[in-house]
């Protein structure tokens, strides 16, 4: 099968032939139909994750179709249109039983703990607690949207944020992850605070939702203008980034007892942040964490993408090859591209 590999953090990535995966016994191997291109795999590339051995693979965002399953499978089989959340559970941990596979305590990913879906085919582990049946109307390239960025943004905003109808919602960064939380934010009916330094991307986050933007770059006083806008401060932040610089913002554009959600990867000189500690104590501010989402909740966030009549197409504006991706990839940290690129051609 074709696959993109590096065998260095940093180096070339080259398409090669390598063999396809066999499944565990209770794994299964997904043809992949379309995978997306996220700044995680830009961290990856670069060295910023441990758990990664060379030559490696990238790639966690994806969907497909079931070609192989192992004998202990029960629930796919061989053409089951699927999709997998980008952290997979054990089944057994004490996370995993209280339904929170997100943090498994021996989770999987493709594309980092294993060979990844820049690839025709990808292995998942424990497939019957980590696979998703894909809607007949949802397409690959959709579906690969929701992997790792969507579902992390519904997890931070729904669940950990409880965010309302009518609330103030600060988003920074309008990545992939940043402009999903904007989109589920205004399916809510929050009203959605955009801020970026790219005026093209700021439209876009206009265009998908945001009531108003506002650009880092050249805003003199953002927290000022945010506060201003949110009479007071936003109830929920985001910082979908992850950046010493957006992690302060978000929290320091919050109203009395709102919530900072974080995102964004603080990896390098960023994992240790400043953090305006005496506005948390003083304001009762909570910072939460959202780290994926679990396989069992898809059916609600696919719920709201039906009712709502939400379109995920509008959100990717690139699809690419196999190889293309070879060059898109160790440019993802420039911030020159807008939106989810999509690998849909191997």
């Amino acid at each position: 099968m074709k696959a993109l590999v590096y065998d260095t953090f940093q180096g070339p990535l080259v398409v090669q032939d390598i063999p396809v995966p066999k499944p565990a016994l209770h794994g299964a191997i997904i043809k992949v139909k379309a995978t997306g291109l996220c700044r995680s795999d830009w961290h990856g590339w670069m060295g910023h994750d441990a758990e990664i051995n060379l030559p490696h693979v990238p790639g966690h965002e994806l969907a497909g179709i079931v070609e192989e399953v192992g004998s202990d499978v029960k629930a796919y089989k061989k053409g089951d249109r699927v999709t997998v959340p980008f952290v997979c559970g054990c089944g057994a941990c004490r996370e995993c039983q209280s339904g929170n596979q997100q943090v498994c305590d021996n989770q999987t990913q493709p594309g980092f703990t294993h060979w990844g879906s820049f690839a025709e085919y990808v292995e998942i582990k424990n497939a019957d607690i980590n696979l998703v049946y894909l809607p007949d109307d949802l397409s690959f390239e959709a579906a690969a949207s929701l992997g790792c960025r969507f579902i992390t943004a519904y997890r931070g905003i729904v669940d950990q944020a409880k965010l309302q109808h009518n609330q103030f919602v600060a988003v920074h960064g309008c990545g992939g992850v940043g402009l999903s939380a904007i989109k589920i934010a205004k399916a809510i009916g929050a009203t959605v605070i955009a801020i970026d330094i790219n005026e093209d991307t700021l439209q876009l986050a206009k265009s998908i939702g945001a009531t108003y933007v506002l650009n880092g770059n050249t805003d003199q006083d953002l927290i000022a203008s945010i506060k201003k806008i949110s009479d007071g401060g936003v109830h929920v932040s985001v910082d979908a980034l992850g950046s010493q610089a957006t992690c302060f913002n978000s929290i320091s554009n919050l109203r009395k007892r709102g919530k900072h959600i974080q995102i964004g990867l603080m990896t390098g000189d960023h994992q240790h942040p400043n953090i305006p500690m005496d506005l948390v104590v003083a304001n009762e501010l909570e910072i939460l964490g959202s780290h994926g989402m679990q396989a069992h909740k898809y059916p609600e966030m696919l719920e709201l993408i039906r009712q709502s009549d939400m379109k995920l197409e509008d959100i990717i504006t690139q699809r690419v090859t196999l190889e293309e991706a070879s060059h898109i990839l160790p440019k993802m940290n420039s911030f020159g591209h807008k939106g989810i690129i999509v690998i849909d051609s191997f």
